[in-house]
């Protein structure tokens, strides 16, 4: 099963985030203007807005700001990071959402080359400009005259966790980061589903990649595998593991599909992540506070374990109870909000 496995995450794992219904449903609901899987709360204001990285490519978000909110004054602020291969409408967008009941101002970010953000070719992935991301959406609030640029932190949902640690390991304007479900990318695709890739696995893996990259060359595009299907569907697959059934519960049903959230990245993408580690500075974000939090029986609890041990105080691990891996995307009842408002109320006092 390992080895099936790893094949069916380097291929499907690109694939996470959030939402609950019927996107018709509010799109006519809203004028055809919401395009959320999530309702809109009466207690905020939206508001799409745009801003680029450092690398030019312009960022597409959805910011959300508590509804009785006074401008002349400054709030704490948050970037919201998606889930891996997910998109600002899911998951990322009830946190964000959420958050701004609870009195801050939050963004919720297509990553570089993804859903409304741009960038070409599409569905590209990449370690550093995904965490270079979480430095733009820094850039962007602080300049926002109604947010306190001392006051800003970051949560990031499943892949996007990786990418908001690796970020605040260098860009000390994050003052605090909350994980939910993380994913240690770069160290699943480079040793594999639970460190069980060999190195003549691992050699074969990047020799194949290497080919991959000459057929794109003469392709003139790279290869995208192919994704999640664009209309939610009612079941799923036979055969597939229970990781990946786990994503297609998630992403290709009603629960949290979305039509801008393909799943897998370019398959050349995984060249970058075997290269590139995520967490190896983890311990230098302190003495900025970090809130891990992990579902009881999430397949993914290891990479949070792992992270948790090597970050140093302060330092926080909140296990949900019951909570799968994607039960933290959308399930309000199971995301502990509570304890994510006391720990931002307090970092970014």
């Amino acid at each position: 099963m390992k080895i099936n496995v790893i094949k069916t995450m380097l291929a499907m794992l690109p694939i996470l985030a959030l939402a609950l219904a019927s996107n018709a449903a509010y799109a006519e609901e809203n004028d055809m203007t919401w395009d959320k899987t999530f309702k809109l709360s009466d207690k905020v204001v939206h508001e799409k807005v745009s801003y680029p990285n450092r690398y030019g490519i312009t960022l597409s978000a959805d910011m959300y700001m508590p509804k009785d909110m006074d401008k002349s004054k400054k709030y704490p602020a948050l970037v919201v990071g998606t889930p891996y291969g997910g998109v600002k409408e899911q998951g990322a967008g009830i946190y964000a959402q959420t958050m701004a009941e609870r009195g801050f101002v939050a963004i919720a970010f297509d990553e570089s080359f993804n859903g409304e953000s741009g960038g070409e070719p599409r569905h590209i992935s990449s370690p550093e400009i995904f965490s270079e991301d979480f430095s733009a959406g820094v850039d962007f609030l602080g300049t926002r005259p109604f947010v306190d640029r001392n006051r800003i932190g970051a949560i990031g949902i499943c892949g996007s966790g990786g990418f908001s640690l690796k970020a605040a390991q260098v860009d000390q304007r994050i003052k605090a980061v909350a994980t939910a479900s993380m994913y240690d990318m770069s160290r699943v695709i480079r040793n594999g589903w639970q460190d069980s890739m060999t190195g003549e696995e691992r050699t074969r893996m990047l020799t194949e990649l290497g080919e991959q990259r000459w057929k794109d060359f003469e392709a003139g595009a790279p290869l995208l595998p192919e994704g999640f299907p664009t209309v939610a569907v009612d079941s799923i697959p036979e055969g597939l593991d229970p990781i990946s059934s786990e994503f297609w519960e998630y992403y290709a049903m009603p629960r949290g599909h979305h039509p801008r959230s393909h799943g897998p990245f370019t398959a050349t993408s995984n060249m970058a992540f075997a290269n590139f580690p995520l967490l190896n500075y983890i311990d230098t974000i302190s003495p900025r506070p970090i809130l891990f939090i992990m579902g009881e029986k999430a397949h993914s609890r290891y990479f949070t374990e792992d992270a948790y041990k090597a970050a140093k105080e302060p330092k926080e691990l909140v296990i949900v109870p019951g909570a799968r891996h994607i039960d933290l995307y959308d399930r309000t009842d199971m995301i502990p909000f509570d304890k994510l408002e006391a720990f931002f109320t307090k970092a970014l006092k």
